[in-house]
């Protein structure tokens, strides 16, 4: 008898890279019967606030927020140096700061994004949620005037004609010496031990599948990405797949603790809001 998973990953490259192996039946699923949606990670994260999901990938904006309900899995994440988002201008030469009522898009409202944005520029501009992809569209249109951009928009916003203020992950390492924790895979704690073990295990082994047979994972990676060429979809594989995508560990731990913590002390989230454990180990 299997025990059947409900389980959400988003459309990013670097998770379709992740969870090849799990997508095309190529590793050993320990018992577990996937059933798996795909998304953006803003969709995820509302999903999860629901109730839908045994497991998802979410921000770790939201899985703050959910810390009661779930955990983090050691498996699957984005966490590290150099792999923040960018705040982006529509006119070269201005911050938010400077601009009395700047119109800020930010790429939904439990993002890890947002959280940044509302860390470290505090209560300047208007704030509005939107899908990721429609920001540098906007920005070109000059129908905003910032904008905090994640996926593909790291790599293209040169080409976009778009003017970088600053890369909100380096604000965030200069100010904690921390490596960037943006998303991770979360999981039910009322799964038990036994399944979240599991669950992890298969976790790991999708990472590692697709980490031995890179070439293999083209095809699922460009079957969800938003007309990326293949070289975009690989420089997102090698900047957000990394050791803590195998297992977060003692540094990723901390870096959640971290997380946790700017994010009280800005009163961005409540602050008997507990911290995020990892589950299946």
């Amino acid at each position: 008898m299997t025990t059947p998973i409900h389980l959400g990953i988003s459309t990013c490259p670097n998770d379709t890279f992740a969870f090849h192996a799990l997508l095309t039946d190529r590793i050993d699923t320990r018992g577990l019967s996937f059933r798996i949606e795909l998304m953006d990670v803003q969709e995820l994260n509302t999903r999860l606030f629901a109730g839908d999901f045994d497991a998802a990938k979410a921000s770790f904006h939201a899985a703050l927020l959910l810390s009661d309900q779930m955990g983090v899995l050691p498996a699957g994440s984005a966490l590290g140096f150099g792999v923040g988002p960018l705040l982006l201008a529509a006119q070269p030469g201005i911050r938010p700061a400077d601009l009395p009522g700047a119109r800020v898009l930010c790429p939904g409202e439990h993002t890890t994004a947002t959280l940044l944005y509302k860390l470290f520029h505090p209560q300047q501009g208007v704030v509005r949620q939107v899908v990721f992809s429609d920001i540098m569209p906007a920005l070109q249109r000059e129908e905003a005037d910032f904008g905090v951009c994640i996926h593909e928009g790291r790599f293209t916003w040169r080409e976009q004609k778009l003017h970088r203020v600053e890369d909100l992950g380096s604000v965030w390492e200069s100010a904690t010496h921390s490596p960037l924790p943006l998303g991770g895979i979360l999981a039910r704690r009322r799964l038990g031990d036994d399944t979240l073990r599991k669950l992890a295990g298969v976790v790991r082994d999708s990472v590692e599948y697709g980490l031995a047979h890179r070439d293999e994972t083209l095809p699922t990676m460009r079957r969800h990405a938003q007309e990326q060429t293949d070289e975009v979809l690989f420089a997102h594989v090698d900047l957000y797949v990394n050791q803590w995508t195998r297992d977060l560990g003692e540094t990723g731990h901390k870096a959640l603790d971290m997380l946790h913590r700017k994010a009280v002390e800005a009163r961005v989230i409540p602050p008997g809001n507990a911290s995020l454990d990892v589950l299946g180990r």
